[in-house]
Order: C-alpha cells, then structure tokens, then sequence
C-alpha cells in the first residue's frame, strides 16, 4: 500500500515539517513491510495541472493533504480533480485550515473520507494499521475508536470523534538524515510545542500543554545540523524562551560548538529576555543568531484586548542593547487590524517599532483564524475579513478600509526602502526630514500612486530613480545629499561595473585608478587580504567612489562583507598615495 503525503508549500526554498515527522513517527512505530509511506512537496507557484500530474503519476493507495491558508485553495482543486481521477480511493486532509471546522470540511469536500486534527504522528500512525485491513466493516470499526479524526462512513454519517492529547515531543524521531533533500531550503525544527501566551490572533495560544523535547535529543541533533554545515536553521517554536534554562542550554551549546557558517533563527518575546541570555548574546559571532520579534501593537488597549503580555519599555530596552552589539538580525512585526487601533494609533505604533531600527519590520494585516479567539470576536470587534484565504482584515470598528488601502501603501514602500536593505542610508538622511517615519513612507506611498508607479515590477536601479524624483518634487534642496548617500547604497551592496543613470559622471580619474592598483597588487594597504591577486583582479573584485558633497574618496571591499546585512567593507583613501595610509575604516 502507497501512501503519499502532499505538501504544498508557500516558496521553493520552504519545506514541510509536519508531513517529515508524520512519516519519521509511523516508520518507527508501524511494523508493516507492506506500507509505502511517500513525500510530495510542491509550492503554490506551480501549475495545478503539474502538481496534479505528479501525483496521479505517483498513483497513490491514501492521498494525504497537509493544510495551511496559504495552500487551501490549491489543495481543494486538486481533491475534487483527484477524485475524479481515482474514484474510491481514499483522501485524508490535515493541518490547521481544517482541523478547527471538521465537520464544515466534509461537508464542503464529499471528495474527503476523514480529517486529522491536531498533532498528526500518532493519529497517523494509527491511521496506517487501519487503512491496509480489507474488510470495511473492520476499517470503520477502528476508526470509531480513533481519536483524533473526523470521518465520513460507509453511509455517509459524519463520524466527529475526540481530540487527540497531545504527543510527548521527545518520542518524535529526527527527520534529517540526507542533507541533500533539503539543498537550498529553509530547514525547519523544533524543541517545543504548545504555547504559555493566549493571544487571540494565534492558533498556538489553543495548545495550552506546553512541552519540550530531551535537551540530549535536542544537543544531539543540533551537532548534525552544525556537522552538516546546514547553511540556516529555522526553529519553529512559538515563544522560544519562554523558559529560560531551555534557551539558555541551546543558546550556549550552538555558541560552543560554532562552525562559522550556520545560522539560527528564533522567535521570542524580547521583553523576557534576562541579563544571563543577553550577556551570552554579545558573545556570539556575527550572524550566529536571528531573532524574530512580535511586537504587534504598542498601544496598551489593543495588547490588553488581544490577551497579549508584552511590556514595550523592555522590548526597546533590550532590541536597543542587541542593536548596539552589532552581531545579531532582528526581525521586528506589526500586525494592523487588531482590536482599538485606528490610524492614529497604528501609526505611533509603526513610529515606535520603527525607531528601534531593527534589520526588518514586517508590518503584516490581521488574518481572521478558524478556531481563533478572534474569530469568535468578530461581530463585537465589527471586524469584516475576506471569505477567501489567508481570511485577511478589510476593515474593523477603528479602521475602516481605506485606512487599509493606506497601509497596504505603507507596507510595500517598507519592504522596498527598508526592508530590503538597499537604501539603509538613504532613508535615514530622508527620516531627517520628518518628524514621523510613518509619514514619510505615507508620502512615498502617495508618490508613487500620483505618478502610476504602483503594481508594476520595477527593476533596482528604477527604485532609485523614483526616490531621486521624489527628493525633486519635495525637498529639492536636498537632491544632492540623496543623490549622494543613493550612490552610497548602492555600491555598498552591488559591485556593478555599467554605472547606473541616477548616480551622475564618475568622477575617479583614469590615471588615479591606475596608481592605486598599481600599488595595492605590490603592498596591500588598503586590501589586506588580497595577497596573491594581480591589479586586474583587486579592481574587478572592488570600487572607488569620490563624494564630492563628504569629500571623501571612499572604497568599496566586496570580498569581506558585514554578515547581517551584507554590506561591503568600506574605508576612505587617503589623496597621497605616496605615503601609502592604510585608510580609515567607515
């Protein structure tokens, strides 16, 4: 018997944990040569008919759909279209988009004969003794007595059975083993489950019986992550030190055993991180760690509403000390639609985060959860979401929807100013110019609606020229301080050797840039570490820049790069080149 369990994830780069562990928990725990338990992982990118394709080519016993808002829709089509296919056989769903309205799904789907709720792994692997028996009567017998799912009968009755108690995380097998299935993926982990916080936007605050797994497990499997030299490490645990001696443990381990190469990422509640983790964090290397930090709101109405606990003044506090060791990327998140948040208030809470100049601010819209406690709100919040997935906010009692539309506009002039890291100067010599940071991505946001520069895909150097043309019509004064610190970004982080229109005449001297390479390939002054490479190879792999308003002759090192962000080394040369000064490092 065939089983194929399908995944279809949001990006290539993404895989899917759950349906690993499903696999990894029955192989262990079913003895049964006789089953044949596969993986299919797509994305949502993809054609439906190549996905459909692959999977009717796989010719699956049980079809098996692992469920989320972003791939629901996909999955839907692809489970009328296969059971066209292959009528009989049997579809199972499970996941979070339809575990918390079973019975709904059913109902909807007639295609389906069961859903898994909740935690998968023993559900599953019960669900694997069950399926090869031939006699139906037995099957369905079995399955009465299955906690854990949902199903459809012989008859048609809806059979709703009892949640499943949660799995004791350690006795989950490690999924990793070949490295090579996972190349140029995200990949995944987790050291616990369940979460102590009841915020009513999240499915995790559901899960009450928080658990981790064996510290020995956890260090084991760490040390192949570390061995494997994986490139990123992505713990899926919701509040991750939301126990401090589990953090620390793992925090200090990764520290020791450090290979230079691999990277951690965690989500935390910065205001409960204590001097102990703090201490240990200025101890680690550039790019060891990043953090992910939900600040949501900063309005204390709206934190108290969304049963929230997060004191503000501790979060600054301590992304403000992390900032200033200038070794760990932080993630900072906004969610706009949330209960007593107008306009007014989101945008001081945008100013707030904003200030704190994280790596990133995702500013992200409220998405209405099955099984949420917000969804249960829904008419006392006067809140109105989309019918379709990810169920995201229109408009609520505080903010109606062209306040959305406005933020919507704020969001994608953060993703490309500040997110995206290539104009991180710039932006800050334009922030001088306003009070509110808020208001100055309003006012880009407005630029680019005015001039028709929205929904299309601009290329980089385009980017530039927009914000060059918006600096005109604003504050022209300024245009040859932005064109400058435009010119900055931009060879900060491309080592581009066709000039860009935006950035004027290059203004270096043939006949310098001769000299300076000249005498970099014989004694290294400004190049330390480019020892055996020729004057030909030392001006491909950097560039020269003279900014007449600095008046400064600064070079651009694309060989050793800032590891958070990077961004090439820079130093300022010296005009006598004779004496040969080593440049003084930006």
């Amino acid at each position: 018997m065939k089983i194929l369990l399908t995944a279809i994830n949001a990006k290539y780069i993404h895989s899917n944990l759950a349906v690993y562990s499903l696999r990894a928990y029955a192989r262990e725990n079913v003895k049964n040569e006789n089953i044949q338990i596969e993986i299919a992982e797509y994305t949502i990118n993809q054609q439906t008919d190549e996905i459909l394709r692959d999977i009717y080519r796989r010719n699956p016993d049980v079809l098996c759909f692992s469920c989320y808002i972003w791939n629901i829709t996909n999955v839907e089509c692809l489970i009328r279209d296969m059971a066209k296919l292959y009528p009989g056989r049997e579809i199972w769903v499970g996941g979070p988009e339809v575990s918390y309205d079973a019975e709904e799904v059913l109902l909807r789907l007639p295609q389906i004969k069961g859903v898994m709720k909740g935690e998968g792994e023993e559900t599953f692997a019960g669900l694997c003794r069950i399926w090869p028996l031939k006699e139906e009567t037995a099957q369905e017998a079995l399955m009465k007595n299955t906690a854990g799912i949902t199903f459809r009968t012989r008859s048609g009755e809806i059979v709703d059975n009892p949640w499943r108690e949660p799995v004791d995380l350690s006795k989950v097998p490690f999924v990793y083993h070949d490295m090579a299935d996972f190349a140029n993926k995200i990949v995944y982990y987790e050291t616990s489950r369940g979460c102590p916080f009841s915020c009513s936007y999240c499915l995790s605050s559901i899960d009450k019986k928080l658990r981790f797994r064996d510290m020995q497990l956890v260090k084991k499997e760490l040390q192949f992550f570390i061995d494997q030299k994986v490139p990123q490490v992505k713990f899926v645990d919701r509040t991750f030190n939301c126990r401090h001696e589990h953090a620390m443990e793992i925090w200090r381990y990764i520290t020791e055993h450090d290979n230079g190469i691999t990277n951690f990422h965690f989500e935390v509640s910065a205001d409960l991180l204590n001097e102990e983790e703090m201490s240990l964090m200025e101890t680690m290397r550039p790019g060891l760690i990043q953090l992910e930090i939900g600040v949501q709101s900063t309005n204390p109405q709206t934190i108290e509403a969304i049963h929230r606990t997060m004191r503000f003044n501790k979060v600054k506090e301590h992304v403000e000390r992390i900032k200033k060791g200038k070794n760990i990327h932080q993630h900072l998140d906004l969610i706009a639609g949330l209960p007593y948040e107008d306009l007014a208030s989101f945008r001081k809470s945008f100013d707030d985060v904003y200030a704190l100049k994280g790596e990133q601010l995702q500013l992200g819209f409220l998405k209405v959860l099955k099984g949420s406690c917000m969804y249960e709100n829904q008419k006392e919040y006067g809140l109105l979401c989309k019918d379709e997935p990810p169920y995201e906010v229109l408009c609520t009692r505080w903010l109606g929807y062209e306040d959305v539309l406005e933020l919507k506009g704020i969001e994608e002039m953060v993703e490309v100013y500040y997110n995206s890291g290539q104009f991180t100067h710039t932006m800050e010599m334009l922030e001088q110019e306003y009070a509110s940071a808020y208001q100055m991505y309003r006012d880009l946001w407005i630029h680019y609606e005015t001039c028709g520069y929205l929904g299309i895909q601009h290329r980089r150097s385009a980017r530039y020229d927009i914000i060059l043309e918006f600096v005109r019509k604003k504050m022209p004064e300024k245009e040859k301080n932005i064109q400058e610190a435009l010119v900055y970004d931009y060879y900060l982080r491309e080592n581009a050797k066709n000039r860009p229109e935006f950035a004027g005449e290059y203004m270096v001297d043939k006949e310098f840039l001769h000299a300076f390479y000249e005498q970099e390939a014989k004694i290294h002054h400004y190049l330390p570490g480019y020892e055996g490479y020729d004057k030909n190879q030392l001006r491909k792999m950097t560039h020269i820049e003279y900014f007449p308003v600095m008046e400064k002759m600064l070079l651009f090192d694309y060989k050793f790069r800032n590891p958070l962000n990077q961004e090439a080394r820079t130093c300022m040369i010296e005009k006598d080149l004779v004496r040969g000064s080593a440049g003084s490092e930006l």
